[in-house]
């Protein structure tokens, strides 16, 4: 069981202050991050592409990068990738560049994106969304298997033959595909018999996702894949303190905000108190407590969903650096270890 931290990089106006701090200064702290997040014995920490002025990740791989030389056993992934705007033969080379960087530690996790301003930036039709994303993954795959490449599509022109370098440490490079838990994305990623990662944010009931999984692993099995060895992710926003009454406070001036501005752009209703109460119960969507009461709610998620891997995301929207850091030494010295121990328990008996 994995446990690890996902960000990506928020530049939201303080709630307090009012002011945003600069894209620079964000990008520091996030190596801060990880940094400690090593320290503190967790397994994987991932950064999410975005080209809005509110993310200041754009290059998820160069950011990793800043880390890898500062860390020693952390695993570092994009969380995710958009790769249907993206040239896969880049994206490859980057984290390949990463992977030798930090010695074997990168990934790659790939997505369609629930943001689209990539499209327009790197001359994407929207139009073509699904077909992009399914013929990117195709040479994406065939990079990670051969040196040397040939494929043709539609998107992009045709490679004959040619080797792309550098070479990865890890072989095959990981990839994942990250998905919001659509059963057609369960069974597309099964058949392939790639690990599935689930984004379990917004208005959803966590426990809801086993149907997804077990879709996952029936199209694994089916196309002749060892299910059984295949990792399987949940990313879902959260935040960690000393007691759950104060964890339930700091989290939701940030989220509260962060998440009326998404409101307003998909013209949803009005997020509310009420709604974020809900998200932090047992049966919610957002991890927010004390180290035992996240620690059971991870639990409980990988026995009744079947997770391997959990990301907890943050911070949502701005919070204080100092915050954040304490967030994350109180999910790698005392939750991680209650997790582990219980999983480890649990998986003997059964």
């Amino acid at each position: 069981m994995e446990l690890g931290i996902s960000t990506f990089v928020e530049t939201t106006p303080d709630v307090v202050t009012g002011k945003t701090m600069s894209h620079a200064e964000r990008l520091r702290e996030v190596v801060e991050e990880i940094v400690l997040a090593d320290q503190v014995g967790l397994d994987v920490y991932g950064v999410g592409e975005h080209h809005r002025p509110d993310f200041a990740a754009s290059s998820p791989a160069v950011v990793m990068a800043a880390a890898a030389g500062l860390t020693s056993n952390i695993r570092l992934t994009s969380a995710v990738m958009i790769l249907s705007s993206a040239d896969p033969v880049r994206v490859y080379q980057d984290f390949a560049t990463l992977d030798g960087l930090s010695n074997g530690r990168a990934e790659i996790m790939v997505g369609r994106g629930s943001f689209i301003e990539s499209f327009p930036l790197f001359g994407c039709d929207l139009k073509d969304y699904e077909s992009l994303f399914e013929e990117k993954l195709d040479l994406l795959m065939k990079l990670q298997q051969s040196e040397y490449v040939t494929w043709e599509g539609k998107h992009r022109p045709a490679i004959h033959n040619l080797p792309v370098y550098p070479r990865p440490v890890q072989d095959p490079l990981p990839v994942w595909i990250a998905s919001a838990g659509s059963p057609e994305s369960a069974v597309r990623t099964g058949a392939l018999g790639l690990p599935f990662a689930l984004a379990m944010i917004g208005p959803v009931r966590p426990l809801d996702f086993a149907a997804q999984v077990k879709l996952y692993k029936e199209a694994a099995a089916a196309a002749g894949h060892d299910y059984a060895k295949l990792p399987v992710a949940a990313h879902a926003h959260g935040f960690v303190a000393g007691s759950t009454p104060k964890a339930v406070e700091q989290f939701f001036p940030s989220t509260y905000a962060r998440t009326n501005v998404r409101a307003v752009e998909k013209s949803l209703p009005p997020y509310t108190r009420a709604d974020y109460d809900a998200a932090v119960s047992p049966e919610g969507a957002l991890f927010v407590g004390d180290p035992r009461t996240v620690a059971d709610k991870i639990i409980q998620l990988r026995k009744e969903v079947g997770i391997t891997r959990f990301l907890l995301h943050v911070p949502h929207g701005t919070m204080a650096h100092s915050e954040v850091m304490e967030s994350i030494r109180l999910l790698g010295t005392e939750v991680a270890p209650l997790v582990r121990e219980e999983i480890a328990r649990w998986e003997r008996e059964v």
